[in-house]
C-alpha cells in the first residue's frame, strides 16, 4: 500500500443471485473514483479500488477482506453486498478502517466505523405500505423472501408496521437463495387471498418469482411491492411480467431530478453507450465512495475514531440530492415507483412521519 494512495476493498457481487447487480456497481464505483481523482483524490491521495466478489459465502468474503485490512493492503472497505456478508465482515474489521455499506438493509447497525447509505424499513417500507393502503386500498399482504437476515428482519418490521397502516400480514414464506421454482410458493399465496405481496427476494430469485407470478396470472389479483427492484431486474424480468410491480428507493434512473440527470450524464460520458443500466445498487456504490471522501475530508484523516467524531456534521449534494449523515446512516429522500414495462414511473416522494 503506497503512502500516496488510498486503497479501498470494493466488495460487490460478481456471482450468485446478487451477481445481476455487479456490472452496475463496478461501473458506478469507477465513476466515483475517476471523479475523486480528477479533483485531487481523498486528502490529496489517489483513490484505487480493489474488487472482492461479495457474492461468495459470507465467511469467505470476511476472511479475504479481513486479511487485506490486517496486512495493511487497504485503507477502507465499501460496496454493495448482503447483510449476511456485512454481519460476518463488520466484526472482523473491528473498526480498524472505515466501512461504507451501501445496500438497502434491515436497519440497526451501530458498529463503530460502519456507515450506511442504504434505505431501511422505517424510511422505506413503512411509508410505502402506508401510501399503498391510503391510495390503493392494499391492506392484506403476504410476504415472500429469501431466508437470510435482511428478508427475515424486514418481515418482522412489516408485521410491526401493519397496524399503523390498517393492514395485516396473512402469511410469511421464506425460500433459500438460488430458488428456481416458485409454483408451490405462489399456490400458497393464492390461498391467502391477499391484495399484495411484499417481496424480499434477491436478484435473480426475484426475476424468477416475477416471471412465475405472471405465468400463474397472479398479477390480476394482487400487486407486488419490493424494496429491492432495480432497472437490471426489470430487464431480466421482461416487460410482460412487470404489471402491478412497485418499488421504493432513494434513487431511480427515471426520477428526473437535476442531481439525478447530471449523474446520468456523467455516467454515460465515462462508460459510453454500452454502459450497464444505471440502477439503484450501482448508484449506491457511487454514493458510498463519495461519502467516504466526505467523511475523510471532514475528519482530515481516514482513521475511524476521528471520523466518528465528525460524521454527523457531514452533508453534501449527490445523485440523490442533498443528503446528510445521522447516527452513521445517510438521511435521504425516498420515492415510490411503479414498473412501466422496463422503466419505473415515479409516483410520489414518501415520508416515514
Amino acid at each position: 500500500m503506497a503512502a500516496d494512495v488510498i486503497d479501498i476493498a470494493f466488495v460487490v457481487p460478481e456471482s450468485g443471485p446478487s451477481g445481476i447487480y455487479g456490472p452496475s456497481c463496478k461501473a458506478s464505483g469507477r465513476l466515483a473514483v475517476t471523479e475523486l481523482n480528477q479533483s485531487g483524490g481523498i486528502l490529496g491521495r489517489e483513490v484505487r479500488l480493489r474488487t472482492v466478489d461479495g457474492g461468495q459465502p459470507p465467511a469467505l468474503v470476511a476472511d479475504q477482506v479481513g486479511t487485506m485490512v490486517e496486512r495493511g493492503f487497504v485503507d477502507a472497505v465499501a460496496g454493495w453486498h448482503t447483510s449476511a456478508v456485512r454481519e460476518s465482515l463488520a466484526p472482523r474489521l473491528c473498526g480498524r478502517v472505515p466501512y461504507i455499506y451501501t445496500a438497502v438493509y434491515e436497519g440497526g447497525e451501530r458498529t463503530p466505523g460502519v456507515f450506511l447509505t442504504g434505505e431501511t424499513p422505517t424510511d422505506q417500507l413503512l411509508p410505502a405500505m402506508r401510501w399503498m393502503s391510503d391510495e390503493m386500498g392494499v391492506r392484506r399482504w403476504a410476504i415472500v423472501g429469501n431466508d437470510y437476515i435482511w428478508p427475515r428482519a424486514s418481515a418482522r418490521a412489516a408485521c410491526a408496521y401493519a397496524g399503523q397502516v390498517h393492514a395485516e400480514i396473512r402469511d410469511e414464506i421464506f425460500v433459500p437463495l438460488g430458488t428456481e421454482d416458485f409454483d408451490s410458493v405462489l399456490r400458497q399465496v393464492h390461498c391467502t387471498q391477499v391484495q399484495g405481496v411484499l417481496m424480499f427476494l434477491l436478484g435473480s430469485d426475484a426475476v424468477r418469482f416475477n416471471r412465475a407470478f405472471t405465468e400463474m396470472q397472479m398479477h390480476d389479483q394482487c400487486v407486488r411491492l419490493s424494496p429491492l427492484m432495480d432497472e437490471n431486474m426489470l430487464m431480466a424480468t421482461g416487460a410482460a411480467n412487470t404489471h402491478s410491480l412497485y418499488s421504493a428507493a432513494g434513487f431511480f434512473e427515471s426520477l428526473g431530478t437535476a442531481h439525478g440527470l447530471d449523474y446520468e450524464r456523467r455516467y454515460l460520458n465515462l462508460m459510453g453507450p454500452t454502459a450497464p443500466a444505471l440502477a439503484s445498487p450501482g448508484e449506491s456504490c457511487y454514493e458510498g465512495i463519495i461519502l467516504l471522501g466526505q467523511l475523510a475530508t471532514a475528519a482530515r484523516a481516514t482513521n475511524v475514531p476521528r471520523i466518528m467524531k465528525v460524521a454527523d456534521k457531514v452533508s453534501y449534494e449527490g445523485p440523490r440530492g442533498v443528503v446528510r449523515v445521522r447516527d452513521q446512516h445517510l438521511v435521504q429522500s425516498i420515492y415510490l415507483a411503479r414498473a412501466d414495462g422496463l422503466d419505473f414511473d415515479v409516483l410520489a416522494e414518501i415520508h416515514a412521519g
